[in-house]
């Protein structure tokens, strides 16, 4: 799986200002996050690198997730008692767990939510990140 080129700079940069570079495999595990944006798992991400990379493990798919999140490429997304999931999405934006198919979605929340949301923080306090789960069933599951 290749990246595109626009991908593939933006994971170089990243890499550089960490003081890492990009390596096959590395560039392999973010072009299968970002071409299925499922909130997979690390075992997940490796069935899947497994089908382009028969040579890849296990061990270095979760050091490629570390590095990846370290370089704020991903994020982990992290539901009470599930295994951890992957995101490449990094705008603001909550969550939506199913807890009957598993499915996690991202929900977008506009900008005037965001101000609000930092507003509500007590004074003197400053925050970097807002997250946001919902947890419940999907239309689909809850028919």
């Amino acid at each position: 799986m290749q990246l595109s080129p626009q991908y593939k700079e933006l994971l170089d940069d990243a890499l550089e200002r960490s003081g890492q570079r990009s390596t096959k495999q590395r560039e392999h595990v973010f072009a299968l996050l970002l071409e299925k944006r499922d909130h997979p798992t690390a075992d997940e991400i490796f069935a899947r690198a497994r089908q382009g990379m028969p040579s890849i493990s296990l061990a270095t798919v979760y050091n490629c997730l570390e590095t990846l999140t370290e370089t704020s490429l991903i994020r982990q997304v992290n539901f009470e008692r599930e295994s951890t999931r992957y995101c490449p999405n990094l705008t603001q934006h909550a969550h939506f767990y199913c807890r009957e198919s598993g499915e996690i979605v991202d929900v977008e929340l506009s900008e005037k939510l965001i101000t609000e949301l930092m507003a509500a923080l007590p004074e003197g306090f400053s925050a970097q990140h807002i997250d946001i789960a919902y947890d419940g069933s999907c239309n689909d599951c809850h028919e």
